[in-house]
């Protein structure tokens, strides 16, 4: 496999999957391994992965599903990193990545309705009145520089069919915004969990899971926390580092 300058190959500890990353880029965390866990995935279909950076998602999820995913990165050097991983893994006959705005894919009438699941780690941040940062790749990935918040969400309501879900990782803070948006555009919220560094802290992720069309019927999830209190990973969290468990249920 052919590694660019200042690349370097990764072990995602689950079932011996790799995963090509740099300094130079972004990289996943764990917020994206969460999301990849949480979802709830069709056993077979098509599920679309937005915002895939260097396809960490799309990779972990070929451990739950036979379906065949679709991968949208915007910036073509996550995007070549992404296929490449596939390729490492021997996984580019299941998953496809596509270089492209995922505001213009989602309006191809392909497209459209087309996915029973679309996952999505999106921006976490407005677009700052001041100076973003210095790293272009860097701040494309941290704020709403290329999509916001509204934008992504109706872009993941035109590719989700009736009845399939949109399942998201975000900041807290951003949870009413974000379920306002969410029926905006047909999505229900169906399942929340709230993420905690430790026991006594407050959360600073949550997951949502929502279905299109689908009636209201909200439920809050035991809340995941991922330090115990000597600092370590929690049982949970280990189980799904190392593939024991290849869901996050509650």
């Amino acid at each position: 496999m052919l590694l660019n300058p200042n690349e370097r190959i990764d072990d995602l500890v689950t079932r011996d999957l790799k995963i090509i990353q740099s300094g130079e880029v972004f990289s996943f965390s764990l917020d994206a391994v969460l999301l990849a866990r949480f979802c709830t995935v069709p056993h077979a279909g098509r599920i679309a992965d937005l915002c895939s950076g260097n396809g960490v998602i799309p990779i972990l999820l070929t451990t739950r599903t036979k379906a065949r995913i679709t991968g949208v990165e915007i910036q073509e050097r996550l995007w070549d990193m992404a296929v490449r991983s596939a390729a490492l893994n021997g996984l580019a006959d299941r998953i496809e990545f596509v270089c492209r705005d995922l505001r213009e894919w989602a309006r191809e009438s392909a497209q459209q309705g087309a996915f029973d699941l679309v996952t999505v780690n999106p921006p976490y941040l407005p677009v700052p009145s001041g100076d973003l940062n210095a790293n272009e790749h860097v701040a494309i990935a941290r704020h709403e520089v290329k999509g916001t918040l509204e934008e992504i969400i109706a872009a993941s309501a035109r590719l989700v069919r009736p009845g399939g879900r949109l399942a998201m990782v975000h900041r807290p803070s951003r949870l009413i915004d974000i379920v306002t948006l969410l029926r905006k555009y047909r999505l229900e919220p169906k399942r929340i969990r709230f993420v905690h560094p430790r026991p006594s802290a407050e959360a600073n992720m949550v997951l949502i899971e929502s279905l299109r069309d689908g009636k209201p019927d909200l439920r809050l999830m035991p809340p995941l926390i991922v330090y115990n209190e000597k600092q370590q990973y929690t049982t949970e969290l280990l189980e799904v580092f190392h593939g024991r468990a290849t869901e996050l249920r509650g």
